[in-house]
Parts: C-alpha cells; sequence; structure tokens
C-alpha cells in the first residue's frame, strides 16, 4: 500500500494542524539533541535496511502493546473491547510512520505531522481520524515511556542487513534523537503553550 493510500494518512495536506513551533525553534531542538547532518544520513541508511522489515517491527510493537493490558486499554472502548479495526488503520501509519522518520526531510511539513501526531493521541483529535469510538485520551506518561521500546527494540533490525558495527549504533543513534525529537513534539498538545 503506497503512503496516499493509507486511510487517515494526511502528511503534506491542509487537514493537518500547523505545529506550534518556528522552523528557528526546531532547530534549537534538534541542537538540544545533537542531532546534525550525519543522523540525516544515518537515517536514510536505516530507511533503507527497515523498509523490507517493518511487519516484523510492527508485530513486535504490537506484541508489546497487546501483553500489557494497561497499553491495550487506548485501543479499546474502555469496557475492555478492542477496536480491531482502529489497531488496523493504526497499524498501516505507524508503518509509514518508521519510513517518515528515516525518509522525509525534517522541515515544516514534518514539524507539523508531527504534531499532528500529537493531537490524534490526545482528546483533541484522538478516535477523529479513524472515526472510531475507544477510550478518548492517551495519557502522557504513556507517551513518554514508550520512548524506550520504539528505540530499545529497533538496533536488532538495524544489525540485520551486514553493516558494521559503527554503522549500526550511527543508525541506532540517529533514530534515538529523532524519536526523543517527536515524543517531544508530540507533547505538545499536553502542554499549556506558554510551557511548551
Amino acid at each position: 500500500m503506497t503512503a496516499t493510500a493509507i486511510p487517515g494518512y494526511d502528511y503534506g495536506t491542509a487537514q493537518v494542524a500547523h505545529a506550534p513551533l518556528s522552523l528557528a525553534d526546531f532547530e534549537l531542538l534538534k541542537q538540544a539533541v545533537m542531532f546534525g547532518p550525519d543522523d540525516e544520513r544515518y537515517l536514510r541508511m536505516a530507511g533503507e535496511v527497515l523498509a523490507d522489515q517493518i511487519d516484523d517491527v510492527l508485530d513486535l510493537w504490537y506484541g508489546f502493546v497487546g501483553s500489557h493490558p494497561h497499553l491495550l486499554y487506548y485501543f479499546t472502548d474502555g469496557q475492555g473491547h478492542a477496536q480491531n479495526e482502529y489497531l488496523a488503520a493504526v497499524r498501516r501509519r505507524f508503518g509509514q510512520w518508521i519510513l517518515d522518520t528515516c525518509r522525509r526531510p525534517y522541515d515544516q511539513v514534518w514539524l507539523d505531522y508531527a504534531y499532528e501526531i500529537g493531537l490524534r493521541h490526545h482528546r483533541h483529535k484522538k478516535n477523529q481520524t479513524d472515526h472510531v469510538q475507544a477510550v478518548p485520551h492517551i495519557h502522557f506518561r504513556y507517551m513518554v515511556a514508550f520512548m524506550y521500546p520504539i528505540t530499545a527494540t529497533i538496533k536488532p533490525f538495524l544489525a540485520k542487513k551486514g553493516h558494521s558495527p559503527e554503522e549500526v549504533e550511527a543508525m541506532y543513534q540517529a533514530w534515538f534523537k529523532s524519536v526523543v525529537m517527536q515524543v517531544a513534539l508530540w507533547s505538545a498538545p499536553y502542554v499549556a503553550s506558554e510551557d511548551f
């Protein structure tokens, strides 16, 4: 499935909210996580490595969420009934997010979509994209906590294509920096604008 055919994937469209962070502020955020041109290069390499492993990565991540009822809860109706169509729809966008993390330029369009992802986890827009009746809000603590599993579990996948240990580590560090930046951006709806 191409990115444009993924339901609810609105990257670069007018449906995406404008991020509350300027490009100048975004550059400072990059500096704060030590993200530079080498990281962009290693993320491109990671994208090549991960492209044919997306389903395996998602199987691992979904297995993790599914094995923890307090995380799976956010994909339920609040009464313990999983919303399987919702899980499937999010999975397709999650796979595209992996590719976007590695392949897209980190420009205004990328910045806006990172903010949009945060809105879709917050009561502002959760459930609206897929028109579901699931739990209406993901608690902020899990936004931050999920940073670890989606980082720590990626390294074995990066090591599967015969790159040197140094290249694998560089791809991993670039991924880690990007995830930290994105979680910071996803946090914007949870934080008072004057505090963000």
